[in-house]
């Protein structure tokens, strides 16, 4: 029996292009072993931090930006002319992904001992908070009809 890859009619779903973009960025992470090794920390509801272990690396090395909901770093060692014996710390050429959520913003980075930290949070615009609606006080009050 011959097994076919499964493949998605995308001509049947008119106006999911970030889905499927979405989905070939995850498939793309996959085959990129999600180097370099990483840490999410959660301190409270808001505030997060995203810690890349970068042994080896400067911070002229290093690049860090936000596009259209992506959190990008790349690193780009300098290429370095040295002989090596043995080759065990990695300073392969790299760009790591996060996709981030609608209000989550990138508050600082920074490079500390071979760790990149970069600082997020969370900034629910005031429009989009819960608020309590007082009961009783509406600008148009209506007249119920009774019957006699």
């Amino acid at each position: 029996m011959v097994s076919k890859a499964f493949s998605f009619p995308r001509s049947h779903f008119i106006g999911f292009d970030h889905v499927w973009n979405e989905i070939e960025r995850l498939s793309d992470m996959a085959d990129n072993k999600l180097y370099p090794p990483h840490n999410v920390v959660k301190h409270d509801d808001v505030n997060f931090t995203v810690e890349l272990a970068l042994a080896g690396y400067s911070k002229d090395d290093l690049t860090v930006e936000v596009k259209d909901g992506i959190l990008v770093v790349t690193g780009d060692k300098s290429s370095e002319e040295r002989e090596y014996l043995h080759r065990g710390i990695s300073s392969k050429k790299f760009t790591r992904t996060f996709r981030l959520s609608e209000h989550v913003v990138v508050s600082g980075a920074d490079f500390v001992d071979g760790l990149l930290v970069i600082d997020l949070k969370v900034e629910i615009p005031k429009e989009k908070l819960p608020r309590a609606i007082p009961i009783g006080k509406t600008k148009g009050k209506k007249q119920l009809l009774t019957e006699d």
